[in-house]
């Protein structure tokens, strides 16, 4: 964890030309892998592709979000990452119920359309990363999109070990033990920024009353 999870007065928030300019690429990445992803992980009837493209989805809302307040208050910035937070708690837990469902039905997902994706969301969340990795600390709405980012990357990579489990076992369980880890890491992330949010927003109300 960064500096910037605790309270940082001097956090960087987002100003820069060439911070917005890495979060427009970064959000048409996102939306264009949240489209082959799901369309594949219903093709393919894996669970942990379609973990993976909803997290895609979730990013490209996140950035968006993210780019839209840049300059606004702490209190709206702080709101905007507390959305962010719960909208990724609410990811992870559909993840878990729809895993959990998904154990009561007899089905093996198609390692090969899991693999081949999963090197294509790879390859362009590692783009993410590297376009992200100089502004992975700030405050909670910088904050957020970095997390985000590295979760897209540690996902794809469980993907790809998935893949091979399931070639490996031709049984399902990879696949969803694979998804199950993935949820966890999205309410973990979720629990971070809402703490870190709180944490700027009761900083910033403090100041403001002294």
């Amino acid at each position: 964890m960064g500096a910037c999870c605790g309270h940082n007065n001097n956090a960087f928030d987002g100003m820069s030309a060439d911070y917005k300019r890495r979060l427009w690429l970064v959000i048409g990445l996102n939306a264009a892998m949240f489209v082959v992803e799901i369309t594949a992980g219903q093709m393919a009837g894996s669970k942990a592709l379609q973990a993976d493209a909803l997290d895609f989805f979730g990013d490209a809302m996140t950035y968006g979000i993210s780019l839209a307040v840049i300059g606004s208050s702490v209190s709206v910035r702080t709101t905007a990452a507390l959305a962010k937070g719960i909208s990724l708690m609410l990811m992870g837990l559909w993840v878990f119920g729809s895993t959990a469902w998904h154990v009561f039905f007899i089905g093996v997902p198609l390692a090969q359309v899991m693999g081949v994706v999963g090197a294509l969301a790879l390859a362009t969340n590692l783009a993410s990363v590297l376009l992200l990795v100089r502004y992975k600390d700030g405050d909670a709405n910088v904050r957020s999109v970095w997390l985000c980012s590295r979760n897209d990357a540690i996902g794809n990579i469980a993907v790809m070990f998935a893949a091979l489990g399931v070639w490996g076992t031709q049984t399902g369980w990879p696949d969803l033990i694979v998804a199950s880890i993935m949820a966890g890491l999205f309410l973990t992330s979720s629990v971070q920024i809402v703490r870190q949010g709180l944490r700027e927003r009761f900083a910033a109300q403090a100041h403001e009353m002294a």
